[in-house]
C-alpha cells in the first residue's frame, strides 16, 4: 500500500507538471493566433484602402479618357480635374494635365494653328493617361494577389495554431481526469493503509492481551499445581 501511494503521489507530480507545460502552450498558441488576427486586420484595412485608391484612379483615367476623346471642353476640364485629385496620380502627370487645362480651348477655337497645337497636347494627355491606365491597372491585379497569398497565409498559420490549441487540449483534459483517477486511488489506498494500520494494531494488542493472558494462566496452574 505505500508503495502504491508513493507511486501515485510520482504520477500526480509527472502530470501536473506535463499540464502546466500543455496550458502554458495552449496559452502561448492562442496570443499568437490573437496577434496574427490583429496584423491580418490592419493588412486587410491597408488592402482595402489602397484598392480602393487604385479603384478611384482607374475610373477617374477611363472617364477622362472617354471625354477627351469628345468635343466638350467643360467636361474635359472636369475630368482631367477629378484625375488630378487622385492620390495616386504621379506630380508630373498632374503638372502635364495643369499645363494643358490652362489653356483657354474658346480662344483656340477660332485660332487654327493654336487649335491644332491643342488637340496635339490632348492626343499626348490620351497617350499618358492610357500608360497611367494600365500601370494602375497592374499594379491593382498585383495588389488583389499579394492580398490573397496573405489572406492564404494567414488562414493556414491559424489552421495549424487550432489544432495544436485543440490537441493540447485534449491531452490537457486527459491528464486532468486521470491526475483526478490517481488522486482518488491515493486517497483509497491511505484510507485502506490506515484501515488496515488499525486493523494490525488492535490484533497485535489483542495478541499481547492473549499471550500475557495465557501466561498468566499456566503460571496460576504451575502454582496449583
Amino acid at each position: 500500500m505505500k508503495a502504491d501511494i508513493e507511486k501515485a503521489i510520482a504520477t500526480v507530480e509527472k502530470l501536473t507538471k506535463e499540464i502546466a507545460e500543455l496550458e502554458e502552450d495552449i496559452s502561448t498558441w492562442n496570443g499568437d493566433i490573437k496577434a496574427a488576427t490583429k496584423v491580418r486586420e490592419q493588412e486587410r484595412a491597408d488592402y482595402d484602402k489602397t484598392h480602393a485608391d487604385y479603384s478611384e484612379s482607374v475610373d477617374a483615367l477611363e472617364r477622362a479618357i472617354a471625354v477627351l476623346k469628345k468635343e466638350d471642353f467643360d467636361r474635359k476640364q472636369a475630368a482631367l480635374l477629378q484625375v488630378s485629385s487622385q492620390p495616386l496620380i504621379p506630380q508630373s502627370a498632374k503638372d502635364t494635365i495643369n499645363a494643358f487645362l490652362q489653356q483657354d480651348p474658346e480662344l483656340l477655337a477660332v485660332n487654327a494653328p493654336e487649335a491644332n497645337a491643342y488637340e496635339f497636347q490632348s492626343g499626348g494627355i490620351i497617350e499618358m493617361l492610357d500608360k497611367l491606365l494600365d500601370k494602375f491597372v497592374e499594379e491593382r491585379n498585383q495588389l488583389e494577389k499579394e492580398e490573397m497569398n496573405a489572406k492564404h497565409a494567414y488562414d493556414m498559420l491559424v489552421q495549424d495554431l487550432k489544432a495544436s490549441v485543440a490537441q493540447a487540449t485534449q491531452d490537457r483534459d486527459e491528464k486532468a481526469e486521470f491526475k483526478a483517477e490517481t488522486l482518488q486511488a491515493k486517497a483509497d489506498a491511505q484510507q485502506d493503509l490506515q484501515d488496515t494500520t488499525t486493523t494490525r494494531d488492535a490484533d497485535m494488542k489483542y495478541l499481547e492481551d492473549l499471550t500475557a493472558t495465557c501466561e498468566q494462566k499456566s503460571s496460576d496452574f504451575e502454582n496449583r499445581q
